[in-house]
């Protein structure tokens, strides 16, 4: 049985192409990759967006541990940037990136990405989140 938030997906899809990078917090295992990965990531298909403008990495894969490396992660990212066309960055588990607020800032800088992140530890539970972000 698949839930769809729907709720949640339209809040995404609210705030697209806002110049903001969107963090999806909660407990562990509530759906937020789910949310992320699969319920976003189909609708920006659906909308047209090309499958290689979508950047996902699922930074708790045991196969991504490399970019869990603040500068590998920036190499991937920026080595998959072609052209001037929009490109939507979706990061699964950002907290696991050391200086990960260092990095979003840095995505912060493409004009042409939109950023999206999960989080669950406690420094995304804060209230004080969005204080790392310049």
């Amino acid at each position: 049985m698949i839930v769809q938030r729907d709720i949640y997906l339209q809040r995404l899809v609210h705030r697209r192409h806002n110049g903001m990078i969107k963090v999806i917090t909660g407990v562990r295992r509530c759906g937020k990759s789910f949310l992320l990965f699969e319920l976003f990531y189909n609708f920006l298909l659906e909308q047209g967006v090309r499958e290689d403008h979508i950047i996902k990495v699922a930074l708790d894969d045991r196969m991504s541990r490399n970019l869990r490396n603040p500068d590998a992660l920036c190499e991937h990212v920026y080595g998959r940037i072609k052209d001037g066309e929009m490109y939507y960055i979706l990061l699964d588990e950002v907290q696991l990136v050391d200086e990960f607020e260092d990095v979003l800032n840095s995505f912060l800088h493409i004009g042409h990405a939109d950023v999206y992140v999960t989080g669950s530890n406690a420094r995304f539970l804060s209230k004080d989140i969005m204080s790392n972000f310049s």
